[in-house]
C-alpha cells in the first residue's frame, strides 16, 4: 500500500497521540481526584425541585450506586439529525456499580424518524466486581433508508445514491483484566443487511464508485475479535480525566457466514486532561482509526463518517458522507461549566477526517492513498441530567468545510 504526504502525516500524528496515551499510562483518572471546591452540584432534579418545592421528586443520591442501587431512567424525546430529520425516541439507561468497579451503563434507544427509519440500538457496558471482566457490547436492528455519496473525499451531496435495506448488527466482546486498567479478551461480530436497494432518481444501480461488493441483494460480515483495552477512566459517562485505548482486530470469515474474507483492524484513542481540581473543565482528545487490512468489505460495512457505536464521529457531517476502505479522524473538545452550580456547561470542538482514494496502477495493482482532509468545527451546551453519574444532555451544532451542517443530540458526551 502506498500513500501520499498527507497520509503518512496523518499517521505520525496518530503513532504520536498512541505515545503520548501510553506515556501517561500511569496517571490517575482525574474522576478519582479529591474536588477542591466547595459550589453545590445540581442536575435538572434539583432544578425541578427548586421551581415546585412541594412535589415529592426524589433527588439522586450519591449514596445509591456506592450502596449497589440502581439509576433506572425512561426519557422520551423529539430531536432532529441530518440523516433523519425530524424523530421521535424513547431512550432507556440503567446505571449501577459492582463493589471496587466502574461505573455499569445499559441504554437502549427506540426511533422512529421523518425518514421512516426505525430504529433500536442497544449498548451495554458492564464491569463485574473489581474490574475483573468487562462485558461491551453494540447491538441494532434497523430498517434505514440512507443516502450515500461513494466512495473516497472527492464525492459531492448533489449525486446522493438512496440505500434502502433491513440491519442486524450484533457485537459482543468479554474482556479480562490482564493488569492496571489492562484488559484483553475475545468477541464476536456480525452485520447482516438484507433487502438491500440501491437507487438513483434515474436507475437502480449495482455498483457504487465501481465497487460491486454489497450493493444489492444481501451481504453478512462475520467474525471473530481480538480486543486490547486500556481504560483508566472512572466514570466513562463524562470523564474528568483519563486514558482509553482500545485495539480491535476482526477476521470475517466465509466458514461463519460472511459472502467473502478480510480483516480489519480499529484503533480508537482518547485521552482527557482536567485543567485544574478546581473546576470541570476539561480538554478532551480523541483518534479513531479503522483500516481494512486485507480483503473486500461489502460496501455498508466499510468505514465512514457517522458509524462509531454511538454514531457520533464526523460532528458537523451527515452521516455516511465519506466512506472508503480505510478511515482516520481526530477530534479535540473543551468542555467547560457555564453555571456556579454546574447545571449548564458549553463545549467548543473541532474535527477533521479522511478516507483512503483506491488507484489502479500501471501495473494493475490496486493502492490506496489518503490525498485529502475534511475538517469542521463547532459548539454544544450541556444541562446535567444527573449529578451522580455526570450524565449530560448534548445538544452540538457543527459546521463541514464543504458548506456541510448539522445538529447532534446525544444522552452523556460525544466521546
Amino acid at each position: 500500500m502506498s500513500y501520499s504526504s498527507i497520509g503518512r502525516r496523518w499517521w505520525a500524528a496518530v503513532g504520536l497521540l498512541c505515545a503520548s496515551l501510553s506515556a501517561a499510562a500511569q496517571v490517575p483518572a482525574a474522576d478519582s481526584l479529591p474536588a477542591l471546591t466547595t459550589r453545590p452540584t445540581h442536575d435538572i432534579v434539583d432544578a425541578y425541585r427548586s421551581v415546585f418545592p412541594r412535589t415529592h421528586v426524589t433527588a439522586h443520591d450519591s449514596l445509591a450506586l456506592q450502596q449497589g442501587g440502581k439509576f433506572v431512567w425512561l426519557i422520551p424525546t423529539i430531536s432532529y439529525t441530518q440523516q433523519t430529520r425530524g424523530l421521535v425516541q424513547l431512550t432507556g439507561n440503567v446505571l449501577f456499580r459492582r463493589p471496587e468497579a466502574n461505573l455499569s451503563a445499559l441504554t437502549a434507544v427506540l426511533s422512529y424518524t421523518q425518514n421512516k427509519q426505525l430504529i433500536f440500538t442497544a449498548t451495554p457496558a458492564v464491569w463485574s466486581k473489581g474490574n475483573r471482566l468487562y462485558w461491551v457490547g453494540d447491538w441494532r436492528l434497523m430498517h434505514y433508508p440512507q443516502s450515500t455519496y461513494g466512495l473516497g473525499m472527492h464525492t459531492t451531496t448533489d449525486r446522493a445514491v438512496t440505500m434502502d435495506y433491513q440491519y442486524l448488527r450484533f457485537y459482543q466482546s468479554v474482556l479480562r483484566r490482564v493488569g492496571p486498567n489492562l484488559y484483553a479478551g475475545l468477541g464476536f461480530s456480525l452485520d447482516d443487511h438484507w433487502d438491500i436497494e440501491s437507487r438513483t432518481p434515474r436507475r437502480e444501480l449495482t455498483r457504487i464508485s465501481s465497487y460491486p461488493y454489497g450493493i444489492t441483494g444481501r451481504s453478512i460480515s462475520a467474525g471473530p475479535t481480538l480486543s486490547v483495552l486500556y481504560d483508566s477512566r472512572a466514570n466513562a459517562i463524562n470523564p474528568l480525566g483519563g486514558v482509553y485505548l482500545n485495539t480491535v482486530l476482526r477476521a470475517n470469515t466465509q466458514s461463519l457466514g460472511s459472502n467473502r474474507s478480510y480483516q480489519t483492524l480499529l484503533v480508537d484513542a482518547r485521552r482527557y486532561l482536567r485543567l485544574s481540581p478546581r473546576t470541570t473543565d476539561v480538554l478532551a482528545f480523541w483518534s479513531y482509526n479503522a483500516l481494512t487490512l486485507h480483503g473486500n468489505p461489502p460496501f455498508l460495512d466499510l468505514p465512514s463518517t457517522g458509524w462509531d457505536t454511538f454514531s457520533n464521529l464526523g460532528r458537523g457531517f451527515i452521516q455516511g458522507r465519506f466512506r472508503g476502505k480505510n478511515l482516520l479522524y481526530a477530534e479535540a473538545e473543551y468542555r467547560f461549566g457555564i453555571t456556579r452550580n454546574h447545571l449548564l456547561g458549553g463545549v467548543v470542538f473541532g474535527n477533521a477526517q479522511t478516507v483512503s482514494e483506491d488507484l489502479h496502477l500501471e501495473s494493475g495493482s490496486l493502492a490506496s492513498q489518503f490525498d485529502r482532509v475534511m475538517p469542521a468545527v463547532g459548539a454544544g451546551m450541556r444541562l446535567n441530567l444527573n449529578k451522580v453519574s455526570r450524565t449530560n444532555l448534548s445538544v452540538d451544532y457543527g459546521i463541514g468545510a464543504d458548506g456541510s451542517k448539522g445538529l447532534v443530540v446525544n444522552l452523556g458526551e460525544v466521546f
